[in-house]
Order: structure tokens, then C-alpha cells, then sequence
């Protein structure tokens, strides 16, 4: 049976004896009720009252199922309690309402739901991302197996034919309906190839092969790719999906940490690693890219980004995402990797393609695929924690992107041409 990471137990929910002298849990409610103030979702308790949130009947509904339990965790780690709560089964979406729907409001007012008074103890709640999950050579493996090595077939329940773990890139120009995932995955992929300026004869890095649909297209066009992973699962399976598409002669998969690849690329390609790098070796990762490109060659990264402030206010404190979901990861913002690379390399960023509300849209269909397949998925000896704790990191990124909270971007790394 494959479970999520432990929960967090507060010593009140370990003893309750200690409860009626835990302060954090006592002042939790009230804290919660000044939040919930500023977003217009409706909150009830078990007994039918509603704990502030909006007036209006047809607003998102969430309820508190476990007071106590949930006021318990939130006191003692705000930023990890919360998510917890939902994995414990303390609180859900009511029937009728959408659990990212219901996120949403949350999400477009992450800077302003804390009350400005309550706002200075940040510093005091924040936890210290812990020091096992740096990503040293070794660190690195361990967390990305702790992700991708759960299984090929959790994957492939729900996601498209492409097996993209990543945005897809859609046409708004036509109805979202009538544009399936797998289409909008090719376009992100044909996109990206298109940014490095990946075509026939080209020598292209691929750091983070995924299931290998990126590699294929690159041999598709012609060219020699060398594609690197530090998941066994996902190095098996796409090099059987690359045989199978007669292309094994092109495509070279390795299991090989980008900073032990050696050779010269004319096109160096990455969706959506840099989020897992760590912001200690991003410098180690531009210059990795910056030595391995070849005169004239071009780097196209997909990456997940935030806003310069927001970045600057979380980039030290662990969060819910970094425990349960992926460990090590961190995302930057534009300014960061601009800085980054100016200080660190010869690449500078010359462009780059904004798409963030098409990563909700991805998040969406993602999560209807994965409950529609948990029948399969849970057959597979996954538990029903597991289930809420993918449910609500689909719902809860899905919030961030619809909000604006996040983005993502195809950007295009060249060299600094000197005068």
C-alpha cells in the first residue's frame, strides 16, 4: 500500500489532556475567523454555525468537520497544517462545490488575507526548510524518486497519451472544449523544440526526460538527443515508448544528473526541472547549461514562476507543497533566473511566453482524470490519503494559476553576444 508522507501530529492531538492548555489552538480559531473575513467563501462547523466568509447562499461552501483537529494543526504549522487537515479528513469541499473553485477566492488574496497586525509573526510560525532535502547529487535522487518512482501506471491513469507532466499550451483562439489535452501537450512540446530552434541535425539536451514524448519530437524532426533522468520508472518507460516509435537510434536516455553530462549541444531543452534544482545550485544549473552549449546554440526552459516578491517572502520557509509533494522543490521567479544568469553564466533571457491560465486548465482536467481513475489508481495499493492528498495539490495549484498567483513560461537562454 503506497501512503503520502506522515501528518504532522501536534503534541494536543497526540495527548488531549493537553488541549485545554494548548494557546496556539485557543487563539487558531479566532485567527482563522479574521482570515476567512477577507474571501468570500462560506465556512460552516459541524453544528450548522458558519465561521466568518461570505453571506451569499450560492458562494463556495467548504466545512470544518474536525474542529479541533484542524484549529490544532493550523496553530502549530500554518503553512502545512492546513493542507494536513484536508489529507485527515478535518475539512472538504461541500457537496455541490468544487474544491478549487472553492480555493480560488484564497488564492487571489494570498498577499492580503492575513490582517497586517497578525502579518509581523510570520517569521515566528515559518518553518526552516529542513536540510535532508537539499539537492546534492545525491539529495537530488532521493527526491525525485520520493515523485516519479511512485509508479508509471499512477501516471499514466491520468495523464494524456503524451504521459506530459507538465502545461499544455492551448489554442485561445478556439474553444478550450474542442481542444483535447494530448493536442495542447504536442503544441507545448512542438513549442518549446520551436523556442531552441531544435531541426534536423541539431544535437539537443533534454534535462528531465519524463516519459520521453519531448525526445520523441525532437528525433522526429531529425535530430540527435541525449535525454537525462534521475527516475528509473520514468527512464524504463520512455525508453520502451522510444523503441516502439522506431527511434532508439536517435534518442540516448540516461540515468545522469545534469551536472555530470559532458559534450557540446547545439539546443539544450528543460521543461519544468528547474523547479526541483533548488535555489542553492541554481548557478550550478545555468552553468551547466552555459558550458554545455555549443557556439550559436540556444537553451529553452519551461518553468513555473511567481512574482519577485513573493519568491523573496517564501523562498525560506517550508510549506505543504515541499513535504507531501515535491521535496527539494522551489519556484523561482523571472527576475530571479534573470539575475541568476547574469551573475553566473554568458546566457541571457531574449524571450520568453507567458501561459499561466492554460496550466489551470491542464490542472483541471488532470484531476476529473485522476478521481474519475481512482477505482484503477487505488487497485494499484494507493490509500485513500494518498487520494486526498493528490486532490487537493491538483485543486490547490490549479487555484494558484487560475488566481495569477502563479505563472508559467517557455524562456529562451542565449549567449551574450560581446562588441
Amino acid at each position: 500500500m503506497t501512503t503520502a508522507p506522515a501528518l504532522d501530529q501536534p503534541l494536543c492531538l497526540r495527548r488531549p489532556s493537553l488541549r485545554p492548555w494548548c494557546l496556539r489552538a485557543h487563539l487558531a480559531r479566532p485567527i482563522l475567523a479574521a482570515v476567512l473575513r477577507r474571501a468570500p467563501v462560506r465556512v460552516t462547523m459541524p453544528d450548522g454555525t458558519e465561521l466568518g466568509g461570505a453571506d451569499d447562499p450560492d458562494a463556495p461552501t467548504l466545512r470544518i468537520l474536525r474542529p479541533t483537529a484542524l484549529f490544532e494543526r493550523m496553530a502549530h504549522h500554518p503553512k502545512i497544517g492546513l493542507g494536513e487537515g484536508y489529507m485527515a479528513g478535518d475539512w472538504d469541499a461541500a457537496p455541490g462545490t468544487d474544491l478549487a473553485d472553492a480555493l480560488l477566492p484564497f488564492a487571489q488574496r494570498m498577499t492580503t488575507l492575513v490582517p497586517p497586525g497578525l502579518a509581523r509573526w510570520r517569521r515566528v510560525v515559518d518553518r526552516r526548510i529542513p536540510t535532508s532535502t537539499r539537492n546534492t547529487l545525491l539529495g537530488s535522487r532521493t527526491n525525485i524518486e520520493a515523485h516519479y518512482d511512485l509508479s508509471n501506471e499512477l501516471f499514466e491513469a491520468f495523464l494524456d497519451e503524451t504521459l506530459s507532466y507538465s502545461s499544455a499550451l492551448f489554442d485561445r483562439s478556439r474553444p478550450l472544449a474542442e481542444q483535447s489535452l494530448e493536442e495542447a501537450q504536442a503544441a507545448k512540446i512542438e513549442a518549446v523544440l520551436d523556442t531552441a530552434g531544435v531541426r534536423k541535425g541539431s544535437r539537443v539536451l533534454e534535462i528531465g526526460t519524463g516519459w520521453g514524448s519531448l525526445a520523441i519530437a525532437a528525433a522526429r524532426r531529425g535530430a540527435q538527443v541525449t535525454t537525462i533522468t534521475l527516475s528509473r520508472e520514468q527512464a524504463e518507460l520512455a525508453r520502451e515508448r522510444i523503441a516502439a516509435a522506431g527511434l532508439a537510434d536517435r534518442v540516448s536516455v540516461r540515468l545522469q544528473d545534469y551536472r555530470e553530462v559532458q559534450g557540446q549541444f547545439d539546443a539544450i531543452v528543460s521543461v519544468e526541472m528547474i523547479e526541483a534544482v533548488g535555489e542553492e545550485y541554481w548557478p550550478t544549473y545555468f552553468r551547466a547549461i552555459d558550458d554545455l552549449l555549443a557556439p550559436g546554440g540556444v537553451a529553452a526552459i519551461q518553468s513555473i514562476l511567481m512574482s519577485h516578491d513573493r519568491y523573496l517572502a517564501t523562498r525560506r520557509s517550508y510549506g505543504w507543497i515541499q513535504k507531501h509533494i515535491f521535496p527539494g522543490g522551489l519556484i523561482p521567479s523571472t527576475r530571479a533566473i534573470e539575475e541568476t544568469t547574469e551573475r553566473h553564466t554568458s546566457l541571457r533571457v531574449t524571450s520568453a511566453r507567458h501561459f499561466g491560465q492554460d496550466y489551470a486548465v491542464t490542472l483541471r482536467r488532470w484531476r476529473e482524470r485522476f478521481l474519475e481513475q481512482w477505482p484503477t489508481i487505488s487497485a494499484a495499493g494507493f490509500d485513500e490519503t494518498f487520494r486526498r492528498t493528490w486532490e487537493f495539490y491538483l485543486a490547490y495549484c490549479e487555484a494558484g494559476f487560475a488566481a495569477g498567483y502563479l505563472d508559467v513560461a517557455q524562456i529562451r537562454l542565449e549567449r551574450e553576444v560581446l562588441l
